[in-house]
Formats: C-alpha cells, sequence, structure tokens
C-alpha cells in the first residue's frame, strides 16, 4: 500500500515504537497494533488531500537518475530550486517519491 510511505516519517516511527511496546507487554494486541498502523496512513494521506493549501514549484537543473517500480515513481535531481510565492531555497540534490493517487479507497 503506498500511503504507509508516511511511516518513515518520525511521527510514524514514533508511533510504530509505542505500538511495539504496547505489544510486547500485554497491553494490546498485534492485530490492534496492525489496526492502528492503517489508520493512521489513512489519516495522514487524508490530512495532506484536504488540509494541506500551500503551492510550490520547482526548477531542478537536471534529472540524475529515475526509476519505475510496484507502480511508485523515484526520481533523483540535482540543483533544484523551489519557489513558493517570494521565497526561494535552493538544494544540490532532491529525491522525490510518487506513487498513485487512488480516490475512494479511504
Amino acid at each position: 500500500m503506498s500511503y504507509q510511505l508516511y511511516r518513515t516519517t518520525t511521527l510514524g516511527h514514533t508511533l510504530q515504537e509505542a505500538l511495539d511496546e504496547f505489544v510486547a507487554s500485554g497491553q494490546i494486541s498485534q492485530a490492534l497494533a496492525c489496526q492502528v498502523l492503517s489508520q493512521f496512513d489513512k489519516s495522514i494521506s487524508n490530512v495532506f488531500a484536504t488540509r494541506v493549501k500551500s503551492r510550490l514549484s520547482f526548477k531542478a537543473g537536471r534529472l540524475s537518475t529515475y526509476r519505475f517500480c510496484d507502480n511508485v515513481w523515484t526520481l533523483v535531481l540535482k540543483n533544484v530550486e523551489f519557489r513558493e510565492i517570494q521565497e526561494i531555497v535552493k538544494a544540490d540534490t532532491v529525491k522525490i517519491v510518487a506513487c498513485e493517487s487512488r480516490s475512494g479507497n479511504n
């Protein structure tokens, strides 16, 4: 499931560690921990889809590498310039991981 990308964030790792501790101490079952993680995946995806309104544009100096595997694009860009209204941020290397959106399968 592409939603699981959010589990690699600090918030996702922290949730996973807390759930692992609860399971290890017998406070919750493994099945409940899996349900919590599944709901986390859906909720994070929903928040990004419905509440984040910022728009950002970028211009890449060049595309270094790209890969398409299991419906996931991975792009590595060099000399990238990000622009949000008047603010400009430059980066030497940027990695973008893009997954297909699945409307209605929340």
